[in-house]
């Protein structure tokens, strides 16, 4: 794995009016290593996301991408450096097609000059065969799994560096959650790093290099995946009958 540090956040802080949802957070993601952040529902996971990338302003703390504090990044400035988040409600638009949609996730580059989006399809179509087989079709008619892999599929569209996941499993059927978790495994070896947030803790220690428990908004454990998934702590509360599928 490489060592150089993609992501580091340092203390981060967001509060929503005099609520602090987010307390002194501190991770850090390299280069083709995928890092999960697993914890309840309303623990702070996607505002967590949501401030690294841009979508909501930090009271406080640092986010570093590329080596290079990034302390005013708009969502924008973020895609184009190479970091891309692909939202927990998808956020597709279902009267276009498949391929437009896709098309849409290459914007930034193609505003920049890039004109590469073709051979970049041609990838992500290589990664999601069933999104090729269904490219002419509206996107509101996908199932939700395939709903989620043009989600994921229209953010490499972009040719990020870093993915930011917010709870790819969420709502999606147990073979089909398999069947999305075994693409983001593949997804490191093209050297992208991950960063992924997760209620599905099993599945996401199982793909991950390493692991954080977000509790009530503070970083509660951490350490490499193989030593959380044998934690007591994490088997207690994360792992029991609630983790089995």
């Amino acid at each position: 794995m490489n060592t150089t540090t993609l992501l580091e956040v340092k203390d981060l802080c967001v509060a929503y009016g005099k609520v602090e949802a987010l307390h002194h957070a501190n991770l850090k993601v390299a280069p083709g290593q995928i890092v999960t952040v697993i914890g309840p529902n309303g623990a702070g996971k996607t505002t967590m996301l949501c401030a690294i990338m841009g979508l909501l302003p930090k009271t406080s703390g640092e986010v570093s991408f590329l080596g290079k504090p990034e302390d005013d990044g708009s969502v924008e400035h973020m895609v184009g450096l190479g970091m891309n988040l692909v939202p927990e409600k998808r956020e597709l638009f279902g009267e276009m097609s498949v391929e437009d949609n896709l098309l849409l996730g290459a914007f930034v580059n193609y505003r920049r000059g890039a004109r590469d989006h073709g051979e970049t399809m041609g990838r992500v179509f290589d990664i999601f065969p069933r999104l090729k087989e269904r490219r002419a079709q509206q996107a509101g008619t996908l199932s939700g799994g395939e709903r989620q892999m043009l989600a994921v599929g229209r953010a490499l569209m972009a040719k990020p560096k870093l993915l930011l996941l917010d709870e790819p499993s969420l709502g999606l059927a147990p073979l089909v959650v398999k069947e999305i978790f075994r693409i983001i495994a593949e997804l490191k070896r093209t050297g992208v790093g991950i960063l992924l947030v997760e209620q599905n803790a099993r599945a996401a220690l199982q793909i991950a290099d390493y692991g954080y428990v977000l509790e009530t908004g503070e970083m509660a454990l951490e350490g490499p995946s193989t030593q959380l998934i044998d934690d007591p702590k994490v088997v207690e509360s994360y792992l029991g009958l609630g983790g089995r599928h």
